[in-house]
């Protein structure tokens, strides 16, 4: 078992492909990874979106660190005006992201693309400046290095479009202090799995967005002690 798959399952909240309930369906299926957290997350991530990208226009997106494909198609159902570039790290993510656009069958979901987050914007797959409406984080600055947060930020606040949407979903600190105690918790389990790893701070984050353009406008409670944190770029899309 490589080191990627283990902090992909880690990352994911999943064990084994689900091969039983799509047996005997597509080849695709083999490949198909499911995610508890993620299906229980992505129709209140998705009420989110809904309540701030109201535009009926074309819209491109990124989501960032797409781990098992459940999200994107669950948004790109929603979404058919937007067309949205699912990335990965992980390789076998990648091919799991890929499964679901192939049973899915969604023209508005492009295939995945590797994406090192921590890499300059230039590596990222070829994106432009100012070329993405919304870009998507769900459940990555906790579980990744500072690296990847550092990145995100500069990133998007090159590729963002005037107007632009970032959307992250996750666990935070909120000035040095970390509630509930389950939260706290799951911090000290993730530093004990690696240092590099734990709940970032949102005056961090609302630092690191403003040195890079990026607005944080708005805090949603979620679900689980989670938040979404709404950058904008001048205003929303």
């Amino acid at each position: 078992m490589s080191l990627f798959w283990t902090f992909a399952q880690f990352r994911n909240g999943f064990g084994s492909p689900n091969f039983g309930a799509f047996k005997g369906t597509s080849r695709w299926i083999c490949t198909m990874l499911n995610a508890a957290a993620a299906d229980r997350n992505k129709e209140p991530i998705l009420a989110v979106l809904k309540s701030r990208v109201t535009s009926d226009r074309h819209l491109m997106a990124l989501e960032i660190s797409s781990g098992t494909g459940q999200h994107v198609v669950h948004f790109a159902q929603a979404f058919p005006n937007i067309t949205w570039q699912p990335s990965e790290f992980e390789a076998q993510s990648i091919s799991s992201i890929e499964a679901y656009r192939q049973y899915h069958r969604l023209q508005n979901v492009k295939p995945p693309i590797y994406l090192d987050v921590s890499q300059s914007w230039e590596n990222w797959g070829g994106f432009e400046v100012e070329s993405c409406d919304l870009v998507v984080n769900i459940n990555m600055m906790h579980i990744s290095p500072l690296a990847c947060t550092m990145g995100l930020f500069n990133a998007v606040g090159k590729i963002l479009k005037r107007q632009g949407l970032l959307l992250t979903y996750g666990p935070y600190a909120f000035k040095g202090s970390i509630t509930p105690q389950s939260n706290v918790d799951f911090d000290q389990s993730l530093r004990y799995r690696n240092p590099e790893w734990g709940l970032r701070d949102v005056s961090f984050l609302k630092k690191l967005g403003q040195e890079n353009g990026l607005r944080l406008e708005e805090i949603v409670d979620m679900p689980a002690n989670n938040q979404c944190l709404l950058f904008l770029k001048d205003s929303v899309v």
